[in-house]
């Protein structure tokens, strides 16, 4: 049980630990997490700020204070080291959700049914320009105003309110309408974080000498498309649509796929996008 759930429950302890700080951080007066998502203070000293957030603050003409700018290149610089899309897996509260919304697809054999996505990967980044320009055009943080992301997170810390039926419509969205739906498809921020960790140090290493082509890693993984190269070659995942989730390695009974660092420079050839 521990090989085959480890990383999904690190995971789990990551992103329910981030949520305990800012609570205690905005209720308990704790100095060492406050604010949200969109912008943090660590210890009352280091500012954090979402990059994508702040893109779309400039787009919309507002005057960034050099905290903002200095917390946003440090997430900028910490993602693009160690990959930009761990804040999907790790971090953000979203994936509790998709990710049980995707679990209960496997276990009803949704996924056996649908045979062609109805959706391209690509629609995330035609979203996270439309974003920038909406931002630009009506003076406002196009997508942090409607972004579910920020009205769970700010829900659990808060209150949930209306971040009950935010919730609720992402589940049964990535359930019954489109595998992945929100995650693999709509959400700019994923898109962000992979145009970001397109160069990251930390990736997943495949050994097609040990791979039997079970196809359990593809099952599980919500990015399928990222490991092409199952049952092909043995290469390293250099897509940064990975989300280095760590479920791939952990159903993956002939150990064929493990963390490894980057050995290797350019852009991989990917396939069912």
């Amino acid at each position: 049980m521990w090989k085959k759930y480890r990383f999904l429950l690190f995971r789990r302890v990551v992103q329910i630990s981030i949520l305990f700080l800012y609570i205690a951080g905005n209720i308990w007066a704790w100095n060492f997490l406050k604010g949200n998502l969109s912008s943090s203070l660590v210890l009352d000293k280091i500012p954090l700020a979402d990059p994508f957030a702040v893109l779309q603050m400039f787009s919309a003409g507002a005057l960034l204070t050099s905290n903002i700018v200095i917390g946003a290149v440090i997430i900028t610089l910490f993602y693009a080291l160690v990959g930009g899309r761990i804040f999907c897996s790790w971090v953000c509260p979203v994936n509790m959700v998709t990710d049980l919304a995707n679990f209960i697809r496997r276990k009803l054999k949704f996924n056996q049914i649908e045979k062609k996505q109805p959706a391209s990967r690509r629609l995330r980044y035609y979203i996270l320009v439309l974003a920038l320009i909406l931002s630009y055009v009506l003076g406002i943080t196009a997508f942090e105003f409607i972004s579910p992301i920020s009205i769970i997170h700010r829900g659990i810390i808060f209150g949930m309110g209306l971040a009950w039926a935010a919730i609720l419509v992402l589940f049964l969205f990535d359930l019954f309408i489109l595998k992945n739906g929100w995650c693999g498809h709509l959400c700019p921020l994923g898109g962000f974080y992979s145009i970001i960790g397109s160069f990251s140090l930390i990736r997943v290493k495949h050994d097609e000498q040990k791979c039997t082509v079970c196809m359990k890693c593809k099952e599980v993984c919500p990015e399928s498309q990222v490991l092409w190269m199952v049952g092909k070659k043995s290469t390293q995942v250099l897509s940064g649509e990975c989300t280095n989730c760590g479920r791939c390695i952990e159903v993956c009974d002939d150990d064929a796929l493990n963390f490894s660092i980057r050995t290797k420079l350019g852009e991989e050839n990917e396939t069912n996008k």
